[in-house]
């Protein structure tokens, strides 16, 4: 560290062609060089964790691989032998067209180091792809690669391409989806350069602070904040060399990657490649690890999903996202619901309980047992009677009979708990004791017994050895195990990247500070918009066209961000309290009142109706009615008096002329439905119809195919009265 910087001395071919005809190569770091998946990475890889029953450097390579890859070096340090096994005993070790090398340290403690022995060894010859082993990703290299290379043979300090794709995050916890923290990144709009790269932003300030340089030399700038670094970068051969040259270099974000964006003398430049419908995400915390598997069992990284990358094991894929693995038995009364993986071997018991949950194979789950939003690997045993929501659970686990887990536990390898014992939310549980200290995000999980650094009594590769001197009954009668305890300060960490969904009191606690700061960041005058867009104060002069404009625009954008909420807890079978909160959380970001809130979410509601199979208007009705059942506390919240409810009539209207014209011949079907389910009073209804009545024919079209159940709301009224 603190080493003088140098200038690169790269070992690079001058001429683009050469470098074009080169095999392309791809270095893939096995090590995460952080401490988030403790404490499963003290006994197992983080590579070599499944996801969704598949290992997840499967993933990673399957999509090297698929991208034009050819060549492939993966560095691994910590459980070294652990990867090396796996990867020669693999599909990976006879690829004629794609080959994988392991290359072996046990001395490096960064990313840094590990570019450093790979640039010492010689043997990337062009232009690489960076990646993680914990990356998952279908999109197609050929055009980021093109640009990366075009751009080079202009600029020669045009070393680094990102990819990004957008993500906004959320308003209450500015965290993104994947759990990362909300990142902000000046873009030239014109060249797509990396300006600003600030992921630990003070967002207490309400402002982010840019080098005035970077504005006198770039006509346009745009500040994001709704991108999200994909972790996979095409790379020149520079890239090494300046790992190299620089030791200071460790982290590739917070020191290479910020190190470069602030050298003036150099000149390296770094750029972006946005992908939009494509996948691309890296498994950075336990919140990315349950958002991933989500979308590869909703398969949004087709084609690198379970029934195509599970080799020779059959799995079926069954109706509502479900797939089964072959050789499972499940009672006839258990219940397995909504995007579930049951995996091969597996025995589910009676009246038993499994919805938006992976079990692994050769699991043993007893009767009367309730699984949800849950991580099950291999060879467990659940008894009767158990209850887990939102955990993980390690391979070889026992759960004994009337167990729970609590939302956000973690049990690692061979926990066993006791009958009747309730682990409490967010604990991490393994049969090795806490470290006495907690490690920095740059050092390795722990070396394995190989490297002569391994903890004294653990056995990394094989069994678990544990110290049996000081046995833990801290998991009840029975139970073996260490809960170990949270460090001061990390508290919050627990709850904003585990797998269990954010408790309701933290996000309303979060949302009352974020009203405080926006309400001090008015007082103070802000230069932000809501959606983070750099305003000029020139900007307070322009036309109230534009402003009208404007604010149609973040409408629109509104709605999307309002529908991308609704459809994540429809599919992430999310309670309808925290639904709510994240709506209000973009009501306040983007400045909108209720009514436009009940609006988009019914727009969303409808839209998905329309969207799920059916074929015909009684089945299409059927999906609108399942959907406004389910949800209608969420579309009620936002509304409070009849001119709100008005507006949902009027938008449904505008719906049935233009974007689901499927309901137009089920508009007053729909009316009634809503009436029915206490959305819309009858004095809003008929307020509604007598406003139409004035109106052109044109106008009147819905309110005529509806003239029965009006009359029949009319003469209902009249009979109230009467009585």
């Amino acid at each position: 560290m603190g080493a003088q910087k140098k200038s690169a001395t790269p070992r690079v071919s001058e001429d683009p062609e050469d470098l074009a005809r080169n095999p392309l190569q791809a270095i893939l770091l096995a090590d995460s060089f952080a401490t988030t998946f403790r404490p499963i990475t003290l006994e197992r890889p983080k590579v070599l964790l499944p996801l969704v029953n598949i290992p997840m450097i499967d993933y990673t390579l399957a999509w090297l691989e698929s991208a034009g890859v050819e060549e492939v070096f993966v560095f691994c340090c910590a459980h070294s032998k652990q990867v090396i096994d796996y990867l020669e005993s693999s599909q990976w070790s006879s690829k004629p067209n794609f080959i994988v090398t392991t290359i072996e340290s046990h001395n490096s403690i960064s990313a840094g180091d590990a570019l450093r022995l790979i640039y010492e060894r010689n043997v990337i010859h062009g232009d690489f792809v960076l990646i993680s082993g914990d990356t998952v990703s279908n999109m197609l290299l050929t055009e980021a690669l093109q640009e990366h290379r075009e751009r080079k043979k202009k600029d020669a300090n045009a070393i680094m391409t990102m990819v990004v794709k957008q993500s906004k995050p959320s308003p209450i916890t500015q965290q993104s989806r994947l759990g990362t923290d909300e990142l902000f990144m000046a873009i030239n709009p014109v060249t797509k350069q990396l300006l600003c790269y600030e992921d630990k932003a003070e967002y207490s300030k309400g402002f982010i602070s840019l080098d005035k340089t970077l504005i006198a030399d770039n006509p346009s700038i745009i500040l994001h904040n709704d991108k999200q670094d994909c972790y996979i970068d095409i790379c020149s051969q520079e890239v090494l060399s300046l790992f190299t040259d620089n030791f200071d270099y460790q982290h590739l974000r917070r020191h290479f990657v910020k190190g470069l964006l602030v050298d003036d003398i150099m000149g390296y430049k770094i750029f972006t490649h946005e992908i939009h419908s494509s996948y691309a995400a890296r498994i950075d915390n336990f919140r990315s690890y349950d958002t991933i598997s989500k979308d590869i069992i909703q398969r949004w990284t087709y084609p690198f999903v379970p029934d195509i990358l599970s080799g020779s094991t059959a799995i079926k894929v069954e109706r509502q996202g479900t797939y089964r693995a072959s050789d499972v038995t499940v009672s006839r009364s258990a219940d397995i619901g909504s995007f579930t993986f049951i995996g091969q071997g597996t025995k589910i018991g009676n009246d038993t309980k499994i919805s938006h949950s992976v079990v692994g194979e050769g699991c043993t789950i007893g009767s009367n047992v309730t699984i949800e939003g849950c991580y099950i690997w291999n060879n467990v045993t659940i008894e009767d009677g158990c209850q887990l929501r939102h955990a993980i659970v390690c391979d070889g686990v026992i759960m004994k009979s009337g167990a729970v887990l609590q939302p956000g536990v973690i049990l690692s390898f061979k926990v066993v708990v006791g009958q009747q014992f309730v682990v409490p939310a967010y604990s991490k549980v393994s049969l090795l004791q806490q470290p006495t200290h907690l490690d920095s995000d740059e050092e390795l999980e722990y070396a394995d017994n190989t490297s002569g650094t391994g903890e004294p009594g653990y056995k990394l590769n094989g069994d678990i050895t544990p110290d049996l001197s000081e046995t833990a009954y801290e998991l009840g009668a029975g139970g073996v195990g260490y809960i170990w305890s949270v460090f001061e300060g990390v508290q919050d960490e627990e709850w904003r990247q585990s797998v269990a969904p954010i408790p309701t009191d933290k996000l309303i606690k979060l949302m009352l500070e974020k009203d405080e700061d926006d309400e001090q960041l008015t007082q103070d005058g802000n230069v932000f918009s809501a959606s983070g867009e750099l305003k000029a104060d020139s900007d307070d002069n322009g036309s109230g066209d534009d402003d009208n404009e404007d604010s149609g625009d973040d409408y629109v954008f509104f709605e999307k961000e309002v529908e991308a909420t609704f459809l994540r807890a429809v599919n992430e079978n999310v309670k309808v309290d925290h639904a709510v909160l994240e709506v209000n959380a973009l009501r306040l970001s983007y400045n909108m009142a209720s009514v436009d809130c009940a609006g988009a979410i019914f727009y969303s509601m409808m839209k998905l109706a329309v969207e799920s199979p059916h074929n015909s208007a009684s089945e299409l009705h059927k999906n609108a009615a399942d959907i406004i059942t389910k949800w209608q506390k969420l579309l009620k919240s936002f509304l409070h008096d009849i001119d709100e409810e008005i507006e949902v009539v009027l938008k449904f209207e505008e719906m049935c002329l233009e974007s689901a014209r499927e309901f137009a011949a089920l508009f007053p079907q729909i009316l009634h439905l809503l009436y029915d389910k206490e959305i819309l009073q009858e004095d809003a209804i008929l307020k509604w119809a007598d406003e139409k009545e004035g109106a052109d024919a044109a106008d009147k079209v819905f309110l005529k195919h509806s003239e029965k159940f009006i009359q029949w709301l009319k003469e209902a009224e009249e009979e109230d009265e009467d009585e």
